[in-house]
């Protein structure tokens, strides 16, 4: 019947979006692990690794005689110090408790904050931080981390910059507190994943646990350039970056001494430019509340940031919001949920003449092999003058304990070298140059 044909499928659906791992399976890996520690005599703590098909077959892949970086999650779930316990073990002490004492709890996930670029093929990025703030710890909300604002990413190491682990009831809460904590992480002076990452969290298909190894190929076929917003998302972030400009422009006219016709004014009336779509936003202030009414709707903007401030902190029409705000040049980039909304607020007559303006096209770099990443050019293979064939190796960059090798794109003549062995390179600096 009708009906029930309707529930079958509801139900189906929602056994498709259930992560793999039920409680069945989750309870034979444990024994597999158990029974491979037994056969190697292994005492400690350690990680047995698997890989699970399509039909939720599973396979060994490897053991780590050591706790794992993903270990947070389970102490989250489990309110168990796996470190103490191992150091107990270590000096000889009996565990405190058995396996059937271990009771899981709600759900948990961890991000790894990564000191490199998504837009890049996720190549890394080295540099000194000279902005680095973690969200706040809460009870939902953990952040390991071995950085500090003016250390330095350097390109002999991972480039991990922190752990940022979450706890939730259930799988959306627990998602929902990750992309909270992670448009918290303040970060500057390298590129980061957190726009990556916050993209992940909200992203559909991983909400609802249709997982695999081939999800970032698939979803992001064109490598990551930034999550695109919705209408209301747009909508909500010009919001914001109108707020945020009618604050600098408020700062500006308190200082004195402006040349007479040229005073900075707080104005009301907005637009906000954001790639060729523009916003027109009107502004009431309402105490420490402002009123931004955009495309016929009124949203109720609260926050006490201040110019210079890398992180928007309030609520937006009740809700909490965190906003990264960077400005670049006359205009601000947001960050947001993994959206990077690059805004430029003008006046109504300013908006009308920058619509007319040209778009500079970037610079031709096709004839420059350029490094992909900061590091140390240990070799070129090629010559001045040398023709060479498409796969052909010109240079072999090192950089985080990899070589990488880098190949001619298609045939051509070596015109000229700008790097040599031996040199350290920042990304996208040019290593030699094609006729």
């Amino acid at each position: 019947r009708g009906t029930d044909v309707a529930r079958i499928r509801r139900a189906f659906r929602r056994a498709a979006h259930r992560p793999a791992l039920d409680a069945g399976i989750r309870a034979r890996m444990g024994a597999e692990a158990v029974a491979l520690a037994r056969a190697v005599g292994y005492v400690s703590a350690g990680t047995v690794e698997f890989i699970m098909d399509r039909e939720r077959h599973f396979y060994f892949l490897e053991m780590n005689t050591r706790l794992q970086v993903e270990h947070p999650v389970t102490e989250m779930i489990t309110g168990l110090d796996l470190v103490e316990a191992m150091i107990r073990v270590a000096v000889g002490e009996p565990l405190t408790l058995t396996q059937d004492a271990v009771k899981l709890f709600g759900w948990a996930m961890e991000a790894r904050v990564y000191a490199e670029d998504p837009r890049r093929g996720f190549m890394p990025s080295i540099g000194r931080l000279t902005c680095y703030r973690e969200p706040p710890a809460e009870a939902a909300v953990r952040v390991d981390s071995g950085v500090y604002e003016g250390g330095e990413i350097g390109i002999h190491y991972d480039p991990l910059i922190a752990k940022a682990v979450t706890w939730g009831e259930s799988r959306a809460a627990a998602a929902a507190a990750m992309g909270a904590a992670l448009d918290g992480f303040e970060i500057r002076g390298v590129d980061h994943n957190i726009s990556f990452l916050g993209a992940v969290m909200a992203h559909p298909r991983f909400l609802e646990g249709r997982l695999s190894t081939d999800f970032i190929a698939e979803e992001f076929p064109d490598g990551f350039n930034g999550a695109a917003p919705g209408r209301a998302e747009a909508v909500r972030l010009a919001a914001v970056a109108a707020v945020i400009h009618r604050r600098v422009v408020g700062r500006e006219a308190a200082i004195s001494g402006q040349l007479a016709g040229h005073e900075a004014v707080p104005g009301t009336v907005w637009v906000v430019r954001a790639d060729t779509e523009d916003y027109p936003v009107v502004l009431r202030e309402l105490g420490s509340e402002f009123e931004a009414t955009v495309e016929g709707g009124a949203h109720r903007i609260e926050s006490d940031w201040r110019p210079g401030a890398t992180l928007f902190e309030g609520t937006l029409d009740g809700a909490s919001l965190r906003v990264q705000v960077d400005r670049v040049g006359p205009g601000y980039t947001l960050f947001h949920g993994g959206v990077e909304f690059g805004a430029l607020v003008l006046t109504p007559r300013a908006g009308a003449l920058a619509a007319l303006m040209p778009v500079k096209a970037p610079p031709d770099t096709s004839k420059f092999l350029l490094s992909p990443m900061p590091g140390l050019l240990l070799s070129v293979a090629v010559q001045k003058g040398q023709e060479v064939k498409a796969g052909e190796e010109l240079a072999v960059v090192e950089a985080m304990k990899m070589e990488n090798v880098l190949r001619a794109a298609r045939d051509g003549t070596v015109a000229a070298l700008h790097a040599g062995p031996g040199d350290s390179l920042a990304a996208d600096q040019a290593i030699l140059e094609f006729e």
